[in-house]
């Protein structure tokens, strides 16, 4: 494993048609669209880049720790929804901000959507398609140079790592799972309109005010990067506790701002459509249905009676339930809503056309039976009891 890792050659990054150059020093937790395969790595220890050296590479990032998440604003030609910022990928870059690219040949996979749809992970696939787009038009080509280029360096992906009996290609999968996940918990668009800042096609900003609209919104400072005094990219920087299969991403400040001046700086709109709900967006009344049938009463039950509205306070990433019975929470993996529970914090995810229900980084619930008639269901975090299934958040 760290021959294949440390063997390969430390370079500058060179622009290619579906790669741009990356800023000057380049180097929100991870959400489930279905199940996944996992790590049984501990997210409790230290976040990779607090050593200068690690032991397990398999459950620690090393020596790519320091993990960059780059989201585009394509517009010459338009990428993507007109209210939504596109995936560039997630790279590992190492602590010192050099780093590793074409790591294992070996492992470069094509026909990248045949192989999300044969290991069940379709739900991501159809988010791609709309989300994760080349600007040449090139989607396969552009998925398999990033899981190439960036992902065969990561050391807790090394194949050796995965469950037993993974089929092939299964690190690749979750490559793309978290990259989606993770992409899902930045929603750029709606957190710079969240501070008045939108697409114009006359106005201008300078780079504070646009740093400081994330960081309000984030909690930390990204790099931003500029293309004739236009912006066309955002860089979210990352530690990362586990493996990046199911670990934790902590967020940083970006070590080192990016292409952008310090002001004049364009956002020009986009062309094309906006998409019906943005990544990100919430409403906050809905109601809250089960992928297989039925959904949520007040209490938090699962059935298939008149479903409750909820109340949702917060932002995706980061929200709290409320129903006419009270606070919902989790407790002992059990869902509920009344005058004594504790309140939980949740997310949400988009996956295709549905706003999904997520708790401590999944978005799988399960019951002991399907409720049907006047039976209801007690709701459990995960997917360890014999029903499975997910829940929808649906404005109301």
């Amino acid at each position: 494993m760290f021959i294949v890792l440390l063997a390969a050659l430390v370079v500058s990054a060179a622009a290619t048609p579906h790669d741009r150059r990356r800023p000057s020093f380049s180097p929100a937790d991870t959400v489930s669209l279905f199940k996944r395969i996992s790590s049984g790595c501990s997210t409790s220890g230290a976040a990779s880049c607090s050593s200068s050296s690690v032991s397990n590479t398999c459950c620690t990032e090393f020596p790519g720790g320091l993990l960059l998440q780059p989201q585009f604003w394509d517009t010459n030609p338009s990428t993507g929804p007109s209210n939504s910022w596109t995936i560039h990928g997630l790279w590992p870059d190492n602590c010192d901000g050099s780093f590793s690219e074409n790591c294992d040949p070996s492992r470069d996979y094509t026909n990248i959507a045949g192989l999300l749809t044969a290991q069940g992970a379709s739900d991501t696939l159809d988010f791609m398609q709309t989300y994760w787009v080349d600007i040449n038009g090139q989607d396969e080509t552009f998925w398999e140079h990033e899981w190439s280029t960036h992902g065969t360096c990561m050391s807790t992906l090394v194949p050796s790592c995965l469950p037993s009996g993974s089929p092939t290609g299964a690190e690749a999968v979750a490559f793309f799972q978290t990259v989606v996940s993770l992409f899902q918990t930045l929603p750029t668009y709606t957190w710079l309109s969240n501070q008045g800042i939108t697409p114009s096609s006359t106005k201008t900003y300078s780079l504070s005010t646009l740093t400081s609209a994330i960081k309000a919104e984030w909690g930390f400072t990204p790099a931003l990067d500029c293309s004739s005094g236009a912006l066309d990219s955002i860089s979210y920087y990352f530690h990362l506790k586990g493996s990046v299969i199911d670990g934790t991403f902590v967020p940083i400040n970006a070590p080192s701002a990016g292409s952008c001046p310090s002001s004049g700086i364009k956002y020009p709109p986009k062309s094309g459509s906006p998409t019906s709900t943005a990544p990100g967006s919430l409403p906050t009344k809905a109601i809250i249905k089960a992928s297989t049938t039925g959904g949520l009463l007040s209490a938090g039950t699962w059935s298939t009676q008149t479903l409750a509205t909820y109340t949702l306070s917060g932002s995706s990433s980061s929200f709290t339930l409320k129903s006419s019975k009270g606070n919902c929470g989790v407790s002992s993996g059990k869902f509920s809503c009344g005058s004594g529970v504790s309140a939980s914090t949740f997310s949400a995810v988009t996956s295709g056309s549905n706003l999904l229900l997520a708790f401590s980084g999944s978005t799988a619930f399960s019951s002991d039976g399907t409720p049907s008639g006047q039976t209801q269901e007690t709701v459990f975090t995960g997917s360890s009891h014999s029903v499975d299934y997910t829940l929808a958040i649906t404005a109301s």
